[in-house]
């Protein structure tokens, strides 16, 4: 991953160093966020992000599954610009771009309630996700013992950082 010059903050710019959050921030403690993992490819006309509009949906909806989207300050609409504006105002072309709704802090506990809910979009150079061998000589994979969660489980039709956990054990 290489760094850009600044993220979008809950509509700031933020310098890509300081852009950072509390360490008591309930998205930390209790995976209260949602987000997407999008791409931007470099074309003859410039950057062309894919399938923006249906991420943008996408993130949308696993707000509104996790009841964030009702405290969102911001609209779809400027939610998909800061992505746009991402990619643009850090001269990117082939990039990946991140847009992250969170719970933020001010009570601890399991209830999400009353902690604002924030937004922020990344963009990056963020190479061959495996590595640039991998395309050409493949790479090691294993299978876990773990089960993948049961869709009665969580909501596993929505990108949540909370669904990302069973795939890291």
């Amino acid at each position: 991953m290489t760094k850009a010059k600044s993220i979008w903050m809950n509509g700031a710019l933020v310098p890509w160093d300081e852009a950072k959050v509390h360490v008591l921030t309930h998205a930390l403690h209790y995976a209260s966020s949602v987000f997407e993992g999008i791409r931007a490819y470099q074309t003859p006309k410039g950057p062309a992000v894919f399938r923006l509009e249906e991420h943008i949906d996408r993130l949308m909806f696993s707000a509104r599954v996790y009841r964030m989207e009702q405290e969102l300050s911001f609209t779809r609409d400027q939610i998909r610009d800061a992505c746009l504006q991402m990619v643009a105002g850090n001269e990117l072309k082939d990039c990946y771009i991140r847009p992250l709704v969170y719970r933020s802090y001010e009570h601890m506990g399991v209830n999400p309630f009353g902690n604002p809910v924030h937004v922020c979009v990344a963009a990056f150079v963020w190479g061959q996700y495996l590595g640039k061998d991998a395309l050409e000589k493949g790479s090691s994979v294993k299978v876990g013992t773990w089960h993948r969660l049961a869709p009665n489980t969580l909501p596993v039709m929505v990108k949540a950082s909370a669904n990302y956990m069973n795939s890291q054990l």
